[in-house]
């Protein structure tokens, strides 16, 4: 196997956790809905039902699920004309919601290892949500940065995998995904050739696992890997 020259990360729950903080930007999110159109408590009392309301959207629009950011905003339009509030507010909205989506914290190891790898391999994130490296600073990890937004596409839809390819111009045996998603990150990786290693934090057992390279716990775990299989060595 040739040497591997670049590596790509997801981004949510392979860096950093995702789920808390997505709940508290959608809790966020109602607060500030509620406080800016207090009627519209008889109709959202809770975050679930508001929630609730915003699956039913997503499910309807599946041609839009590769853009997180446009889906979101249709859901707002969406909103805005069931309950006659306008369009003016919707822009602000969307960010009141997504700064605080991009409210996360790196994994300590997750730091340590970028900042290892950086020096010896052309790092790359492919993700399919809207986080934005630059705001939350840690663009200085990467080389370059995919999403599904920019693509047209998401994991595991090959497009995305070979546009990162082209981006990091490099072969697809050359490269080396990582990710937590058996699914998008795994299986979208190794469909198109590309080596992956899972990142299977809460250790689970699942038939598709051996299609991973190798599976950690968490990414710290990654250089360790990188060494003692003999397979990838640095591309100095």
């Amino acid at each position: 196997m040739n040497r591997i020259r670049c590596i790509t990360f997801d981004l949510d729950d392979t860096l950093w956790s995702c789920q808390p903080v997505i709940t508290e930007a959608e809790r966020r999110f109602h607060g500030w809905l509620l406080e800016r159109f207090p009627f519209l408590t008889q109709h959202y009392p809770d975050l679930d039902t508001l929630i609730a309301h915003r699956s039913e959207c997503y499910q309807r629009h599946p041609s839009l699920h590769h853009d997180m950011t446009l889906l979101r905003k249709r859901w707002l339009e969406e909103l805005a004309v069931r309950h006659a509030l306008g369009d003016a507010w919707i822009e602000e909205g969307f960010r009141v919601f997504w700064l605080a989506r991009n409210e996360v914290e790196l994994y300590p190891e997750a730091r340590q290892v970028l900042e290892g790898l950086k020096s010896h391999f052309i790092i790359g994130a492919i993700t399919n949500g809207n986080a934005d490296v630059r705001h939350i600073g840690v663009d200085h990890y990467f080389d370059f940065v995919l999403t599904s937004a920019e693509s047209g596409v998401a994991k595991p839809d090959p497009g995305i995998f070979f546009l990162a390819l082209k981006k990091a111009g490099v072969k697809a045996h050359e490269c080396l995904h990582v990710g937590d998603n058996l699914e998008t990150d795994i299986q979208g990786a190794r469909a198109c050739g590309i080596h992956a290693v899972w990142v299977n934090a809460d250790s689970h057992t699942h038939e598709k696992t051996r299609m991973a390279d190798a599976v950690v716990r968490h990414v710290g775990e990654l250089p360790q890997v990188l060494h003692l299989d003999g397979v990838w060595s640095a591309a100095h």
